[in-house]
């Protein structure tokens, strides 16, 4: 018997199914490992069973189900010495499509058993509050960090609507957000030249809702933060935005900036969310954090 592969599964998540699990299961036990299945009950469990399972010295852990799975689970982690690998159960699944991890299970486990462990740079948000430093809470993200609208559609997300329409709930919220979006004016600091917008998309990765890009230059493996900043806060600015994105033309706007950088600093009020998950709201500092964390893709 090799050794023992631990396996975090989030069962509420849009493409999850115990009989994918078993598939999984199965699949590794033929290749001769030992496999420990672990279910998450509610939201922050991944994370704390990801920080369990790592004192069993386990060959890697998976993380099965979408993408705030796989934040909780890459939480668990940082700084280990223990890898990672996904099996995307979730409703966009983008970590996934950034690594090219397909979506059979079976395929996905055999990119899991046929790879090394690559290390990756993460991102890193503090939050503090306003009014007291006590206040303060910091989570790493893999793949983005929204601040402005982004962030808002994310927290106006009905969980019970996401559940049954997936990518749908993201869509209505954006919609329902662009008719009473009247965004304060926030200044960022980045890597010491002050820009001031009122949205920002802080990445890690170049894809962004599937296979849209933002970002496309940015790398998990880069210790770099690529910054996307939007200027305007007029509705129409905003659906001219969405439009750029859509066929890849948003760089070119003249009220967007788009910057690499290793810190940012953002100052103002503005929902927060990091790898599609609502994180809170500004003032924060985002920080680049070198080779924190093994990936297998």
């Amino acid at each position: 018997m090799k050794s023992l592969i631990v396996l975090i599964f989030n069962p509420t998540a849009k493409r999850a199914s115990d009989k994918k699990i078993v598939r999984a299961s199965h699949f590794l036990k033929s290749r001769g490992y030992k496999v420990e299945v672990l279910f998450t009950e509610q939201k922050g469990d991944a994370e704390s069973l990801a920080r369990e399972a790592i004192k069993e010295s386990p060959s890697m852990i998976i993380a099965a189900g979408g993408d705030g799975t796989f934040n909780e689970v890459i939480n668990g982690i940082a700084g280990s010495e223990i890898p990672m690998a996904i099996l995307p159960l979730g409703t966009t699944n983008v970590l996934a499509k950034e690594l090219s991890v397909p979506q059979v299970v079976e395929d996905a486990m055999e990119v899991v058993l046929s790879s090394a462990p690559k290390t990756v740079s993460l991102g890193r948000i503090v939050r503090s509050s306003a009014l007291s430093n006590s206040e303060r809470v910091s989570r790493y993200f893999c793949l983005m960090a929204g601040i402005g609208f982004d962030g808002e559609a994310v927290f106006r997300i009905s969980e019970t609507l996401k559940k049954i329409s997936g990518k749908g709930a993201y869509i209505y919220s954006g919609i329902k957000t662009l008719s009473g979006f009247n965004p304060g004016e926030l200044i960022f600091d980045i890597d010491g030249r002050t820009y001031s917008g009122y949205s920002a998309v802080i990445s890690k990765a170049a894809k962004y809702g599937g296979n849209f890009k933002i970002t496309p230059d940015a790398k998990l493996t880069d210790p770099l933060l690529y910054i996307c900043l939007f200027k305007g806060k007029k509705r129409l600015d905003i659906l001219r935005y969405v439009f750029g994105i859509i066929v890849g033309r948003h760089l070119r706007f003249r009220d967007v900036e788009y910057v690499k950088a290793t810190t940012v600093e953002v100052k103002g009020n503005a929902h927060v969310q990091i790898d599609g998950d609502y994180f809170g709201k500004t003032p924060a500092k985002v920080e680049i954090v070198p080779n924190i964390v093994r990936l297998l893709f």
